[in-house]
């Protein structure tokens, strides 16, 4: 594992890089660094964004100088959690229906008739790997081989939330309306992304999955 180092990251974020390349290892890493900032934030973090090799976090203007003990002790802090083990992530079941306008492209390209793309993208049990494009867009590890589409040439200048969709060889959810040029398969129900959540009184949190999580595809109605 890489040694973990902090860098400027504009006048009040720094990015915490703790791997070179992406894996098993520097997944598990970047869980236990997102459990300890949970637990025991640093003075001054607003917000912190996992990606595979890097944590970027964010903090309140002039809380976290360069030079302050505080920060210069956060690697340190972080590293010994990763040798913590960690648990696996709970079991989110995720409804769908199959009926997305690029299910015939993605059958297409991978031989299979339509239901077997359904069946096969429903068999799978995903792992949240990371939540970044937009706020509480997942992406989802765990696409047999046999579904991976290359993304549009051309993005949607807009997709509906919602929206059950494969990009190369991860599969997603888009959480809020917006572009994308994911191909898009089948379409849920349940919000990935409501900041109302996170307001007082509200017990759940505003993004439906978290880093960790496992998904469960179940099918619903006719695709």
């Amino acid at each position: 594992m890489h040694r973990m180092t902090l860098t400027p990251y504009g006048p009040d974020a720094w990015l915490l890089r703790f791997a070179e390349q992406p894996g098993e290892a520097a997944y598990e890493a970047a869980r236990a660094i997102c459990r300890s900032l949970e637990a025991e934030p640093p003075p001054g973090l607003i917000e912190y964004v996992p990606g595979y090799t890097s944590v970027l976090l964010e903090f309140a203007a002039g809380t976290a100088p360069a030079g302050s003990p505080e920060l210069k002790a956060l690697p340190a802090r972080l590293a010994k959690q990763l040798k913590q083990p960690a648990e696996p992530g709970p079991i989110r079941e995720i409804p769908v229906v199959y009926d997305g306008p690029d299910l015939a492209r993605v059958a297409e390209h991978a031989g299979l008739s339509a239901r077997e793309v359904c069946e096969l993208h429903a068999a799978t049990l995903y792992r949240v790997a990371l939540l970044g494009f937009a706020p509480g867009f997942p992406y989802l590890e765990g696409l047999d081989p046999k579904l991976h589409t290359p993304r549009l040439d051309t993005p949607r200048p807009k997709v509906d939330a919602g929206s059950v969709a494969i990009g190369g060889s991860h599969t997603g959810i888009y959480s809020v309306p917006g572009p994308g040029g994911w191909n898009l398969i089948g379409r849920t129900e349940i919000r990935l992304f409501d900041p109302v959540r996170a307001c007082p009184g509200h017990e759940a949190e505003m993004c439906w999955l978290r880093m960790g999580d496992r998904v469960r595809f179940v099918p619903r109605g006719k695709g």
